[in-house]
């Protein structure tokens, strides 16, 4: 199916191809939620996503492999030579690194800043020496650069149908609000890896503490601090659901889609008991299947148009258990 999508968006040269190849797998071996709301997209967008998520993926892997016997010094070293090199990159206008090069292609092809880049890049530094935010305001600074700007990204992609100053608060929002889902539900995992997301102005409105939370112990303060952390994120999925009815119709199923799948996270969470101190919960295979199929629906008949005929990109949704 990949080769597809990449004869729809007319991408010929081998290197730039294998290099669109490679990002489509990390999409897909890394991102189950991410790439099932992508198919739902036009095929000749998806490589572009792709592109951009895969960038995203690999500097995620350069911070949090707990595999690594890099130090952390090392590791802020390889991350830096890397967005160096990335952003050397940018300038030029090419790449030979596999991953990069369908990046320089993407940005240049919808006129996506490299400042949005380069806020990423900045944020990812951060996770190898910032461990806690004092406050949500701090928090957010980080969730910028981490989440909003890729929400930025998309936004050419998805053809807003009002300009970029209206349609861009919703997609900051989105963003945003898929980033603190994952905080909420990787607390334990982030803990381990020595660090806390949830803004420490929360954590002692609620009574507890760093230690409270590494006993691995859901007790009243912290279900009660969680049940907090979920509201506010489910107002920012309120927000951004807003926003869907301003973008193309053929990108509309896969942000319906995207919100319910990542709002569904926090479904789970609440449905274990906010027990995500010592496991991950996740979205089951059979609820991404109900969101999913109905999406690939919609997106059909948004594509196909009211007279635009057949159009059959096939594309069939399997759903990862």
């Amino acid at each position: 199916m990949s080769g597809r999508e990449l004869d729809a968006a007319g991408i010929t040269d081998p290197a730039l191809r294998a290099s669109y190849e490679a990002c489509r797998r990390l999409n897909s071996a890394h991102g189950r939620t991410y790439y099932l709301a992508t198919l739902l997209l036009p095929p000749w967008k998806r490589p572009y996503v792709h592109a951009l998520y895969g960038f995203a993926r690999y500097a995620d892997e350069l911070v949090d492999d707990l595999a690594s016997t890099l130090t952390e010094a090392e590791k802020a070293d390889r991350l830096a030579r890397w967005g160096d090199e990335v952003l050397a990159d940018l300038a030029a206008g090419r790449s030979d690194d596999l991953v990069s090069r369908a990046l320089v292609d993407t940005l240049r092809r919808w006129e996506i800043p490299v400042a949005y880049i380069e806020a990423f890049l900045a944020s990812m530094r951060m996770d190898l020496t910032v461990t806690s935010y004092p406050t949500y305001e701090d928090l957010l600074g980080y969730v910028y650069g981490s989440a909003a700007v890729i929400g930025l990204e998309m936004v050419p992609l998805l053809e807003p149908v009002v300009p970029r100053e209206i349609a861009d608060p919703y997609a900051v929002d989105l963003g945003v609000a898929f980033q603190l889902s994952n905080f909420i539900r990787d607390v334990g995992e982030d803990l381990r890896r020595g660090r806390v997301y949830l803004p420490a102005e929360d954590l002692a409105a609620f009574g507890v503490t760093r230690e409270h939370l590494a006993h691995g112990v859901v007790d009243g303060p912290v279900r009660r601090l969680l049940a907090f952390e979920v509201a506010r994120t489910r107002e920012l999925y309120r927000s951004a659901a807003q926003g869907v009815r301003l973008l193309h119709p053929t990108s509309r199923p896969c942000i319906e889609t995207a919100l319910a799948l990542y709002g569904g996270i926090l479904d789970e969470v609440e449905r274990a008991g906010y027990a995500v101190l010592d496991r991950r919960v996740s979205v089951g295979a059979a609820r991404r299947a109900r969101v999913a199929v109905p999406g690939l629906v919609r997106a059909r008949a948004a594509r196909r148009g009211p007279a635009q005929g057949h159009d059959d990109d096939g594309v069939s949704v399997r759903v990862q258990r």
